[in-house]
Formats: C-alpha cells, sequence, structure tokens
C-alpha cells in the first residue's frame, strides 16, 4: 500500500545527516539510508509530503528505517470505540470514565466487568457515565475480557484501555491520526507512570521512574529487537479488521494473562502490518501500592518470556549481537592476557567491514569509524543487561565459585552506571538500586517461566549475519 497524497513524515532530531543530506544514519536497529536522485536531499528535522510515487517511496523508506515519525494532520474525528477490562475498582474507573465519556466530546465505550466481587459498584459507575456494561459470569482474564468487549465493537478502530490507566478522548483521538496510514494496524501512547499519593513512597517512586510500560520519549516504528519492540494493552488502538480471524491475525490470545499484549502486536508485524508508537500522547498508569505488587508485576512479566520464545522464536531474545562483537565480547569475558588484543581486533575487523561496505560518501571513513564506536558500546550494552537481568541466576551461581565471574558482573554494574550519567547524582545512588531490584524480579519471573516450559530459548542471544544450512528434504 502506498502512503497517500498529502501525508507528511519528518526526520527525527537524532538523525545524523552526511554528504548534503544525501545519507541519513540513525534509527533503531541502526540503519544507514542512502537517496539517490530525484529524491530530495534532507536535514534533520525536515519534513516530506508525499506528492508522487518518488517522495511516496522516500517517507516509506524512512519511516520503515525508524529514522523519521509521521506529521499528523487533523481531520474527520475517528469512528472509534474504547473497550475497558475490569474487575473491581469500581474508583478507579469511575476516573476514566471521566475522560472518555465527557458529554458533547466522548466516546462510545464497551466496560467488560470481569466477574468482579462488587458487581453492583461498577454497574453504578458505567451507568453514570453512559457506557455499555458487559458482565461476565466467570473471570477469564484481562486478554478473555477485551475479546468479549470486541464483539460488541461496531466502529472501524478500536482502543483498548485499562481501568488502572487514565487518558482522554481527545488523546486517544489524536492517536487515531496514525490510520491515515493504511499500512499501520496499531499505535500506542506513551505510558507514564503516577504516583496517586501525596507522598509517594520510594518504590512508587522506583515505578514511576522506571515503569515497565513506559517505552521512552522517542518516536518509533515497532519491530523487535529495536529500542521499542512491543506495546503494552494498558492502552492500545487497533484497527477493527486486523482483529478479526477473517481478515486479520485473530484478537489477544483468549487464556494468556501475560504476554498477550507482545504476541498480539508481533503477530500484526509478521502480517507485514505496521505499529506505530507515539510518546507525543502520554496516558497515566498508576504506581503500584506496595512492595510485593511493585517486584511482583516485574516478576509476573518475566514469567511470560518462555512462552513468547516458544511463539516467536528468537524475536524474544535477551540480546541481538553481530558475530564479530559477540567474539570481541566473549574475549574480554575471559579475562586472559590475550582478551584485550582480541577484543581490539574485533573491532578493527568491524572497522575495516564498515569501510568497504558503507555507502561511497566522502566522509565515509569517519562515519564507520562513529559506527564502530556505537557497535562496542551497544555490545557492551546487551552484555551487562545479560549478566544483570536475564542471566542473573547463573551468574550468581558462577560468583559463588569464580573470581573471574564476580570482576565481570562488578564491571557489568560499573558500565550500568556508566550508561546512566543521565540520572541527578543525588538519586545515582537509589535508582542503582531501583534497577537491580527490578532485574532480580524480573530475571527471577523469566526463569521460572523456563523452567516451568522445560525450554531455555528466551535466554538464548541472537547472533545476526549467520549463515542457515540450508533445510534437508524430507526422506522418501
Amino acid at each position: 500500500m502506498i502512503l497517500p497524497v498529502g501525508f507528511r513524515v519528518r526526520v527525527g532530531d537524532t538523525v545524523r545527516v552526511h554528504d548534503g543530506g544525501r545519507t541519513l544514519v540513525g534509527g533503531s536497529p541502526l540503519r544507514v539510508l542512502r537517496l539517490k536522485e530525484p529524491a530530495p536531499a534532507l536535514a534533520r528535522g525536515a519534513e516530506l509530503e508525499v506528492g508522487d510515487p518518488t517522495t511516496a517511496t522516500v517517507a516509506a523508506r524512512l519511516l520503515a528505517a525508524n529514522l523519521a515519525a509521521p506529521v499528523l494532520a487533523r481531520g474527520p474525528a475517528a469512528d472509534l470505540t474504547v473497550v475497558v477490562p475490569v474487575r473491581d475498582r469500581a474508583d478507579r474507573l469511575d476516573r476514566l470514565l471521566s475522560g472518555l465519556c465527557q458529554p458533547g466530546a466522548g466516546l462510545p465505550v464497551v466496560v467488560v466487568d470481569d466477574a468482579s466481587r462488587d458487581p453492583a459498584a461498577v454497574a453504578a459507575v458505567v451507568t453514570r457515565h453512559g457506557a455499555d456494561l458487559l458482565a461476565l459470569g466467570v473471570n477469564v482474564g484481562p486478554a478473555g475480557a477485551r475479546n468479549a468487549g470486541l464483539e460488541r465493537v461496531r466502529t472501524p478502530y478500536v482502543a483498548f484501555v485499562d481501568s488502572d490507566v487514565v487518558v482522554d478522548a481527545e488523546t486517544l483521538r489524536g492517536l487515531a491520526g496514525h490510520f491515515a496510514d493504511p499500512q499501520v494496524a496499531a499505535v500506542g501512547p506513551r505510558v507514564k507512570g503516577a504516583a496517586r499519593n501525596e507522598r509517594p513512597r520510594r518504590f512508587e517512586r522506583w515505578d514511576v521512574d522506571g515503569l515497565s510500560l513506559d517505552l521512552g520519549t522517542e518516536p518509533a516504528l515497532v519491530r523487535p529487537w529495536s529500542k521499542v519492540g512491543w506495546l503494552p494493552s494498558a492502552c492500545l488502538l487497533v484497527r477493527t479488521a486486523d482483529l478479526s480471524s477473517d481478515q486479520g491475525v485473530g484478537a489477544f490470545e483468549h487464556d494468556r494473562r501475560v504476554g498477550e499484549d507482545v504476541d498480539l502486536v508481533w503477530r500484526l508485524i509478521r502480517s507485514g502490518r505496521h505499529v506505530r508508537y507515539d510518546p507525543a500522547y502520554v496516558a497515566t498508569h498508576d504506581a503500584r501500592g506496595t512492595w510485593s505488587t511493585w517486584l511482583g508485576r516485574k516478576a509476573f512479566y518475566g514469567s511470560g518470556g518462555a512462552w513468547l520464545a516458544q511463539r516467536h522464536g528468537d524475536w524474544m531474545a535477551p540480546a541481538v549481537v553481530s558475530p564479530v562483537p559477540a567474539i570481541g565480547a566473549i574475549a574480554l569475558l575471559a579475562q586472559r592476557h590475550w582478551s584485550l588484543p582480541a577484543a581490539a581486533a574485533a573491532l578493527v575487523a568491524v572497522r575495516l567491514r564498515l569501510g568497504r561496505t558503507l555507502p561511497d560518501t566522502p566522509d565515509r571513513p569517519r562515519l564507520a569509524t562513529d559506527l564502530t564506536a556505537e557497535v562496542a558500546v551497544s555490545t557492551l550494552r546487551q552484555g551487562s543487561h545479560l549478566l544483570l537481568r536475564h542471566w542473573w541466576p547463573g551468574a550468581a551461581v558462577a560468583c559463588l565459585v569464580s573470581r573471574r565471574a564476580r570482576r565481570a558482573v562488578v564491571a557489568a554494574m560499573v558500565w550500568d552506571l556508566l550508561d546512566h550519567r543521565d540520572v541527578p547524582p543525588a538519586r545515582a545512588a537509589e535508582a542503582f538500586v531501583a534497577r537491580r531490584a527490578d532485574d532480580l524480579a524480573y530475571g527471577a519471573g523469566l526463569w521460572w517461566g523456563v523452567l516451568r516450559a522445560g525450554s531455555a530459548r528466551a535466554l538464548v542471544p541472537k547472533v545476526t549475519g549467520l549463515r542457515r544450512r540450508p533445510s534437508r528434504p524430507p526422506a522418501a
């Protein structure tokens, strides 16, 4: 599908421009895009409007490379229905519906009561706001409740919003502007944590600062192995047709209580559809109220990793590295007299390869050197995450018997501090402890899920660029 005439995109503020606007570097995963005549040269922050097949192709390539984001134009209000799964929490439901069902400016809302213990309180809130109530007799979980509500949707677009989220109708209408791109199947806002207490406790501040659902400040095309590899269903807009089992990929996995949102987004991507993240629009999510719920939620998210790996393979990989940088990282972990020379040789090999394969531009040597440094930083960052988050149970056991393992973990912690230099010095120690608690809880949940599934696939990094052996023909 081609982008419509008048559709506009804007080159990202972090994109690096070379060769007079003919070579763009950035995105996630990192991309180098060369624009040849008759495509126009572009600057950082420049806007491109689709007016002919050439600009349509360039705009589509910029979006696909995460080098640009759509510029949304105000148009007719989207025909949109909101589905809210809820179990009790009538006060939070009342708060949410106050922003969605405003007289004269609200949206149609279907509230799915997932077998509340006090259904009368939920029904009273729904009636007061003029929403549609669907009461379930048996608790089926958020995924099943969303699917039940979806059956009542008759509009082209549906928004799934959880009851502990605050978002208004105008925000959802603005997000729906992304559907002007016919390739977009789903879009989500930034979901920021919010402490509802006047004097938030320490772990509430940690949840606000490090909410797992907060995917950052950069707009992105969602794809695995990138900075924005998934979207949460806490607030998610989807084309209704794309959730049809006949025309699309189907709805949420009915019985799943964790990972069902990642699974849906990845199925949409596998079908060739686009999913976008737009942090210009914000929804807020309640911070967890106790230590146990905060840490428990982190572990709960981790426990879904094994199931996602079984369904989607190495899209769930905890790290993605190229072979040569990986060899350099392994050499450093070995901590031998030859480790530093071997790691340096790996970087030299990366630099030489980039010098041969990058577009032939006047500043190709400098660009190759810059990208080599980025590869090194990315490899160190992912190695640190593996030791401190995904592999920490194994790393902890290794530390009991190996001095090298202890040094590697300490080095990973030092790198983590250097990698978070944007944290104010007065809060650096507290933020460091919060990250470690987050990592311990998520990693414990991940390993628990792996043990239950009997598969370690969610723990295995993806090594790119390896040639696959051709499959053997079936035996006669």
